[in-house]
Parts: C-alpha cells; structure tokens; sequence
C-alpha cells in the first residue's frame, strides 16, 4: 500500500512538473461560423500564420479590407517583458504576452498611440479548444470597446 502512495505521488508530481504550455504553431484558417465577430467591422484576420519556441512567438496575420489584401506580422516574447512591434501608421505598438498557471492560454496586451492622444489597447487571449485555436479579443480607445471571438481551423 505505500508504494502505491509514492508511486501515485510520483506521477501527480511528474505529470505537473512534465505539462506542457499550449503550442499555437501552424497554419490558421479563420472558421467564420464558429466564430463570434462584430457586424459591421471585424478585426478578425482571414489567416495566420505562427511559429512558437520556448522563448517566442511569431504571428503573421494576412487579412484584407475593402478589397485590398495585406499582412503583417508581430513577434513576441513569452518571458512577460515588453516587446515593441510596428503599429499602424509606423506607430510603435508595445506588447506583453503572459502564460496563465498552467500554460495552456496566453494574454497578449498592446498598447498602440491614437492620433487623438490616446492609446488603443488591445487585449488577445489565445488557448486552444481540441483542434482549434480560439483567440478572444478586446479592443478599447476613446472610440469605445469591441469584443470578439476568433476561431482558427488549423490547415
């Protein structure tokens, strides 16, 4: 019986010490019908494209608006320390990305200078949901806030 308690307590502890953080790298496809987006003006991107290590994370977003396509891309660094990316207009957007305890969801916070003065701030909570990448956004300014939900097929 009491090795059976140290070995339960060996695999409570490794199984702990050995989870592994969520890997968002690949291929996204935007699932348009699973997600929840705003009517009239989306910040949605039509794909992505990631690339995680330990220490960074890559996201190329290609989206389009108008007819006109465009991409770009932001890196980040998974320690927590602000990172600096191009904004729009040759801002500079500067970021935070955050693993929860258990490393299965990443907050990513930016803050991007307005022309009124102000700042945007843009909050993306990315986890997975089975096969599905699962981004929830917040965007506030003094324009007021916009929530939505992105779901990624992964391709």
């Amino acid at each position: 019986m009491k090795n059976f308690i140290y070995l339960l307590a060996l695999l409570f502890v490794s199984s702990s010490v050995f989870a592994r953080k969520a890997d968002f790298s690949g291929r996204w496809k935007i699932n348009r019908e699973k997600s929840e987006m705003n009517d009239q003006f989306s910040m949605a991107p039509d794909a992505l494209v990631m690339k995680q290590d330990k220490k960074t994370l890559s996201i190329e977003r290609h989206s389009s608006f108008q007819g006109e396509s465009f991409s770009f891309t932001d890196n980040f660094t998974l320690d927590g320390k602000e990172c600096e990316n191009r904004g729009w207009m040759d801002s500079v957007k500067k970021s935070t990305a955050v693993w929860d305890k258990g490393k299965k969801s990443l907050t990513i916070t930016s803050k991007i200078p307005m022309q009124d003065g102000g700042d945007m701030t843009i909050t993306e909570i990315l986890s997975m949901d089975g096969d599905n990448l699962v981004v929830e956004s917040t965007a506030s300014s003094s324009f007021g806030e916009m929530t939505e939900k992105f779901v990624f097929d992964k391709e």
